[in-house]
C-alpha cells in the first residue's frame, strides 16, 4: 500500500474510535442516575460465631407478611407500651370551637355518656366534640370508662381549610346535639348563631391571609434520576421512608410532625426494581403553620433544598419553574419570620394544636 492509502485507512480508524467514544459519554450522561452500592468488607468470622450467625431464627412476620423490624413507617412511639394509664385531656376552646355547656342534675358516668354519643364526630367538614369534668378535677378531659362527670360540654370548630362553619352547619349542630342531650337528660345552652356564624367567618379570613404551605421543586438538569438514586442521596439528608409510596419524611430531634416532606413518582416508587425506575422532579413541602418557629424550619428545608440538588445534580425552582436565586429564597425567609410573629399575636403560635387545628 501506498503511504497515502495507509493513511487513510489510519485516519478512519480513527474517526470511528472518536465516535464511539463520543456515543458512550452521552449514553453514560443522559443515563438515570442510580445509587451506589456500598462494598462491604470482608471480616474473618471466629467459627463460633458463624455458627451463631447461621443457626439464629429470623424474627416472624407480622400479619401483613412484613417483620417488625422492616415497618419503617410505623413511629417509635407506637411500639412502645405506656406503663400505666394515659389521662387524655380535651382540646375544646373558645378561640376556634363553639361551646355549649350541658347542664346535668347530677353525675353521670363516662359509659353512658360515650353510649349516647352519636356515631358521626363531624358537623360537615367540621369535627364535633363532647367533653367533661371530673368532680375532683378542674380540666376537661375527652369522656372516658369508669369515670363521673359532673359536667358536660359539646363543641364544634368553626373554621379550617375547608372554611368557616355556615347557618346550615350551624343548625345540624343543634339537632345533633340536642338529640344527644335528650338522651343524657341534660339542657344545652346554645350560643346565638349569628354571633358564632361571624365569628367564624372572621376566623376564617385570618387563616386564609396566615396559611402557608411552602413547596420547592428540585427538576432533573442533565439526566432523570432512578428512585435507588433519590432515596440513597435524600437518607443521607436524613429522610426516611413515610407513610406512602414515593414520600419522605424529615422529623426533629424530639419527634412529632415531621419537618419536612420530600415527594416524588408514587408509580415509580411502586416499581418492582427501584433502580430502574426513573423519576425527573421532586417536591419538598412545609407546612409552616405546623412546625414551631424554635425549630427553624425555613432555614433547614432551603439549605437541604440546596445541598440535595447540588448533590444529584438538579435544579431548584419554584412551581412555576423559575429558578429560585439566593434573593428570592431570603425574601421568602423574612415573609416566614412575619408570619410567625403574627400567627403568635393572634394566639395561633405556629406548631401549637390551636394552630394545627386550624389549619387542618
Amino acid at each position: 500500500m501506498s503511504p497515502l492509502q495507509l493513511s487513510l485507512i489510519g485516519l478512519g480508524v480513527f474517526i470511528m474510535v472518536a465516535v464511539a467514544a463520543y456515543n458512550t459519554y452521552i449514553t453514560r450522561s443522559r443515563s438515570p442516575r442510580i445509587a451506589e452500592k456500598p462494598t462491604e468488607p470482608k471480616l474473618s468470622l471466629d467459627p463460633r460465631l458463624r455458627a451463631i450467625l447461621k443457626t439464629e431464627t429470623p424474627p416472624e412476620p407480622d400479619e401483613d407478611g412484613q417483620e417488625l423490624g422492616d415497618r419503617w413507617d410505623l413511629p417509635s412511639a407506637t411500639l412502645s407500651v405506656p406503663n400505666g394509664p394515659v389521662e387524655s385531656k380535651g382540646h375544646l376552646d373558645p378561640l376556634i370551637d363553639v361551646i355549649t355547656p350541658l347542664n346535668l342534675d347530677h353525675p353521670i358516668s363516662g359509659d353512658f355518656v360515650l353510649a349516647a354519643l352519636p356515631p358521626s364526630r363531624r358537623v360537615g367538614t367540621k369535627p364535633f366534640a363532647v367533653e367533661g369534668r371530673r368532680q375532683d378535677q378542674t380540666v376537661w378531659e375527652h369522656i372516658q370508662l369508669s369515670q363521673q362527670y359532673v359536667q358536660l360540654q359539646a363543641g364544634l370548630q368553626l373554621a379550617n381549610r375547608t372554611g368557616p362553619i355556615n347557618d346550615i352547619e350551624f343548625s345540624e349542630y343543634i339537632v345533633k346535639t340536642q338529640a344527644f342531650a335528650d338522651i343524657i337528660s341534660a339542657q344545652p345552652d346554645f350560643p346565638e348563631m349569628i354571633t358564632e356564624v361571624a365569628r367564624a367567618r372572621e376566623l376564617d379570613q385570618f387563616a386564609s391571609a396566615h396559611d402557608a404551605q411552602l413547596n420547592f421543586t428540585i427538576r432533573a438538569d442533565k439526566a432523570v434520576w432512578t428512585v435507588g438514586y433519590v432515596q440513597s442521596h435524600a437518607a443521607k439528608m436524613g429522610f426516611v421512608p413515610g407513610s406512602l409510596p414515593g414520600k419522605m419524611v424529615l422529623q426533629s430531634t424530639n419527634g412529632g410532625v415531621p419537618i419536612l416532606t420530600l415527594r416524588f413518582d408514587s408509580q415509580a416508587a411502586m416499581a418492582d426494581d427501584t433502580e430502574q425506575a426513573s423519576v425527573h422532579e421532586l417536591r419538598m413541602e412545609l407546612d409552616v403553620t405546623h412546625v414551631a418557629s424554635q425549630l427553624n424550619a425555613y432555614d433547614r428545608m432551603r439549605n437541604t433544598a440546596i445541598d440535595l440538588a447540588a448533590a444529584i445534580d438538579g435544579i431548584l425552582t419554584d412551581d412555576s419553574g423559575a429558578r429560585l436565586t439566593p434573593e428570592a429564597l431570603n425574601q421568602i425567609g423574612q415573609s416566614v419570620k412575619r408570619l410567625y410573629a403574627e400567627l403568635a399575636a393572634r394566639d395561633f403560635p405556629a406548631g401549637s394544636p390551636l394552630a394545627k387545628r386550624l389549619f387542618s
